[in-house]
């Protein structure tokens, strides 16, 4: 069962912070975005991502409940994680063009709405579909977060703000397991798995009454109409990409998997020359090309990609390892993440005056963190096993979080650091889709690896050699890192 991120001078001046064009909604003036308003934001961005994976501990649950069965509990998560990948840089550009605060309240109610359909399904369909819709909810909010951050602050603000959103996306990754796993144990007056989705409708609720009240309202300066035939194609690539891969193993690779897979990069191909055609007609595209020109963007979009895709897989695979396979129980499996999760914190908190002095080569730092974590973990599985504790854990989960704080808030900096304002909504867009992408793929492919060998292998060498999977992606990573811009403009 599965389920379902120039070389440099040697003494590079320190990191500057110049202003970009305003992206408000009159052009003339920016407004701004108060600390309020920034932790209203920052709640929004939380809740896709902790969606994400707070439903991981509360699967076996559903399957009892329900009788879901391992088909319907693939699409219980790949059905939320589709409709979120295809949809974002369509949220991005509606909000650049009917309003970010409009397009950001419209979502958050939508998702409480929808998470309130989860928590009350009364079968595994419903479930399914309700999921499928608060995707789709997810996709219209997030993308506004990182647009109102990048057309409402400038200078230090925008840099503190950009590390604010990178530490609150890898909490809320880490956090949603650990919630998981404390409110299905702790079943609220009886509604068990419900709980992980009903928690979501009185936080919403807040955060519209916030949101109307401290979010500004921005937009592009000369928003452009939506990209329908991108639009289309891009749903296209990215579905019969991700479908097959997180449905395949559950369903035995039937001959829908392989045809998919074999349209996927025909319908990549027909995307990329439908946008570029329009690129070079003077229309705007919904990926405009010229935007993958900005070495910042595309070189850091590589590294979020390799980084996402191994968070995705290693998280899933600790879930599986710690509760299926170990028998630990939803508590304890989710309390071996809180030491990665206070590591992430503070390094990201400690992010921006780390790359005011050392630059974009704290990211190839905190690769060698995030491996030594890694490793000392394999290590401990490897020698542990099948005695493992989640105290054995907390070192290589500790070092691996302070590795991951240090990287992943300064890619986002460095992603969007050359996007113009008015171009913020795709630019967020275009980067969330690569990260949640990139996480579906690591849950698809190390998590499938970990499962098969899980089951030809007693001896409880799954777990070991999965996490040097993972190692030899972050040393690629950090290696990458080394071609990244110096400085980071915000």
């Amino acid at each position: 069962m599965t389920t379902t991120s120039p070389s440099p001078a040697p003494s590079a001046p320190p990191t500057t912070l110049p202003p970009v064009a305003a992206g408000g909604s009159g052009g003339a003036s920016r407004p701004g975005l108060g600390s309020l308003g920034l932790f209203t934001v920052l709640l929004g961005a939380s809740l896709p991502l902790v969606d994400f994976f707070i439903v991981n501990v509360a699967l076996p649950t559903i399957d009892h409940d329900l009788s879901a069965g391992p088909a319907l509990l693939e699409l219980v998560v790949a059905g939320y994680g589709l409709a979120y990948a295809v949809l974002l840089v369509l949220g991005g550009r509606l909000g650049d063009l009917f309003g970010r605060r409009r397009l950001f309240l419209a979502g958050m109610a939508a998702f409480g709405v929808t998470s309130l359909a989860c928590g009350l399904a009364p079968d595994a369909w419903s479930l399914v579909g309700a999921r499928v819709a608060q995707g789709a909810a997810a996709a219209m909010m997030l993308p506004q977060v990182l647009a109102t951050i990048h057309s409402s602050t400038k200078g230090p603000a925008r840099a503190r703000a950009l590390s604010l959103y990178g530490a609150t996306a890898g909490l809320s990754m880490v956090a949603g397991q650990v919630l998981g796993g404390v409110l299905v144990a702790a079943d609220i007056a009886g509604t068990g798995w419900r709980s992980v989705f009903l928690v979501n409708v009185p936080v919403a609720a807040a955060g519209l009454l916030l949101a109307a009240r401290t979010v500004p309202e921005t937009r592009a300066n000369r928003p452009a109409p939506v990209d329908l035939p991108g639009t289309l194609l891009l749903a296209l690539a990215l579905v019969t990409l991700l479908a097959p891969l997180t449905e395949g193993r559950a369903a035995g690779w039937p001959l829908w998997t392989w045809l998919a897979l074999a349209v996927s990069p025909f319908a990549a191909g027909a995307f990329w020359w439908v946008e570029r055609r329009a690129d070079r007609r003077g229309a705007v595209p919904l990926v405009p090309p010229s935007l993958l020109g900005l070495v910042s963007l595309r070189r850091g979009l590589g590294l979020v990609f390799l980084l996402s895709s191994g968070f995705g897989g290693f998280m899933f695979v600790i879930a599986v390892a710690l509760q299926q396979i170990l028998g630990l129980d939803p508590v304890a499996s989710g309390l071996a993440l809180a030491p990665m999760a206070l590591a992430f914190f503070g390094a990201s908190l400690a992010g921006p005056r780390l790359v005011r002095r050392w630059g974009t080569r704290v990211v190839a730092v905190g690769g060698l963190f995030q491996m030594l974590g890694i490793g000392l973990l394999a290590w401990t599985a490897w020698r542990s096993w099948p005695d493992l504790t989640v105290t054995g854990l907390v070192p290589g989960m500790a070092i691996a979080g302070l590795g991951q704080g240090l990287q992943l808030p300064v890619l986002f900096r460095v992603v969007l650091s050359e996007v113009p304002a008015e171009r913020a909504g795709v630019g967020s867009g275009v980067m969330v889709t690569t990260q949640q992408s990139a996480l579906t793929l690591g849950v698809a492919s190390l998590g499938s690896f970990f499962l098969s060998l899980s089951a030809s292998d007693p001896a409880g060498r799954a777990l070991p050699v999965t996490l040097l999977i993972q190692l030899v992606m972050v040393a690629a990573t950090a290696l990458l890192a080394l071609r990244l811009p110096w400085t980071v403009a915000n």
